[in-house]
């Protein structure tokens, strides 16, 4: 065969689509699952931590630690099988076991994962989960018994899934051990990698759905702050139409409330864009449970339609309003810089007229200066050139008088050109 030289990364690309199988599940079985998040910049968080923690568990049951740099690792422990993910901003733990104890929704079975154990993760716990994983019974009854045994009704979601293979429920509720209750009827025949699917689903349901509330928390605290942002933005920007209002003042303080809108948006971005990505996969895996009813009661479905939904609307809603805050924060920026750069230009072309002003009293009065320099000189000159003539008047037999008014009107035109000479050779006029 001839040797073809492949993509670096292809080998490694492939393999990703395969390095996260569905869980294995029989019936019956008891499941323990588990999210930790750090609660502060968790995308950035140092993911050695995580493997720590997680070989810190392994080593308490004698395991063999998991590789470094994983983001994934299966173990057995005892008569446990856990399962081990690394997401962006969170880590996972799913731990199934045969068989029920015969105490439904025991605190013992979450065990798995000691308190200390917990206590010390590098995060703490968005996620608790504790699934009833046991068969289908005959009788309808048993079912209907069960459930209201194990579950609150006024928020118990219940509905057949994956065209009739198993019976989903679930309330939704922190139970006093601190666990989210799910249990899966599954009919007979149904194998075990289909069970581990739903499983998985169910977890991943669970797990977004918190993922993607905390983008409720933070809506709540901005909207507080834009309900206060809103009539100071408002009032700027009435203002902006006003004379009595200086509009580098109002230039100033539209910046200031720009700045932090433009802050809010930033801080908030990364969180509002996950909280949108968490929901669409909440959407998809309830979507893919394909879901039918169970004697009228309500659907996963239409929990999240009544429960859900409004929070992400109300994300949405707090989103959208801080991006049109931004935009209307812009756009009064740039009219009000357009209104004081024309006050500017006004200003300058006031000042322009006016130096055009003074230029022309400094030549009136350079023009002064020169005729009064002209008179002075001259008065001299005419002065010295009477000393001159004086020996030449008594030659001729003329007065010095008369010499000195004839002698007057050249100098005076001499000492005229002379000034004019001086002025045009330093360029004026």
């Amino acid at each position: 065969m001839v040797s073809v030289e492949d993509h670096p990364l292809r080998y490694a690309l492939v393999n990703e689509l395969h390095a996260r199988p569905f869980p294995r599940i029989p019936v019956p079985s008891q499941v323990v699952y588990l999210a930790i998040k750090e609660p502060m910049d968790a995308a950035n968080r140092d993911r050695a931590d995580d493997l720590t923690h997680l070989n810190d568990l392994l080593r308490r049951s004698g395991a063999a630690p998991a590789p470094a740099g994983v983001t994934h690792h299966s173990a057995s422990l005892g008569r446990h099988h856990v399962r081990w993910e690394s997401h962006t901003e969170f880590t996972t733990f799913l731990a199934h076991a045969p068989g029920l104890s015969a105490r439904p929704f025991d605190p013992a079975e979450a065990e798995i994962f000691p308190a200390d154990w917990l206590n010390a993760a590098p995060g703490k716990r968005i996620a608790a989960v504790s699934i009833r994983v046991l068969p289908l019974p005959a009788d309808p009854e048993q079912i209907n018994a069960d459930l209201d045994d194990w579950f609150v009704p006024e928020s118990l979601a219940c509905a057949w899934v994956l065209d009739g293979v198993a019976i989903l429920a679930g309330d939704f509720r922190i139970d006093p051990a601190g666990q989210m209750r799910f249990a899966v009827f599954v009919a007979p025949g149904t194998g075990a990698g289909r069970v581990g699917r739903i499983v998985q689903r169910l977890c991943e349901i669970e797990t977004y759905r918190a993922m993607s509330m905390l983008g409720l928390r933070r809506a709540r605290a901005l909207s507080a702050r834009l309900n206060a942002l809103d009539p100071e933005l408002t009032a700027l920007v009435a203002s902006m139409s006003r004379e009595d209002c200086p509009a580098e003042e109002t230039l100033n303080t539209l910046i200031s409330v720009s700045s932090e809108l433009e802050a809010l948006a930033v801080t908030h971005s990364f969180r509002f864009s996950a909280t949108g990505a968490y929901e669409a996969i909440v959407k998809e895996r309830v979507e893919v449970l394909r879901e039918t009813r169970y004697e009228g009661r309500q659907k996963f479905s239409e929990f999240m339609m009544r429960r859900y939904d409004p929070a992400m609307r109300t994300t949405k809603s707090a989103e959208v309003r801080l991006r049109a805050m931004v935009e209307r924060a812009a756009r009064a920026g740039e009219l009000l810089r357009t209104r004081v750069d024309v006050e500017r230009q006004a200003q300058n072309q006031k000042l322009l007229e006016s130096m055009d002003r003074r230029a022309d009293l400094q030549l009136r009065l350079q023009h002064t200066v020169e005729g009064l320099s002209v008179v002075a000189i001259s008065y001299y000159a005419i002065s010295i050139a009477g000393y001159l003539v004086y020996p030449v008047a008594k030659q001729l037999g003329a007065s010095k008088e008369v010499l000195l008014g004839a002698l007057t009107p050249v100098v005076i035109l001499g000492v005229w050109l002379m000034v004019r000479r001086i002025r045009n050779s330093f360029g004026g006029h």
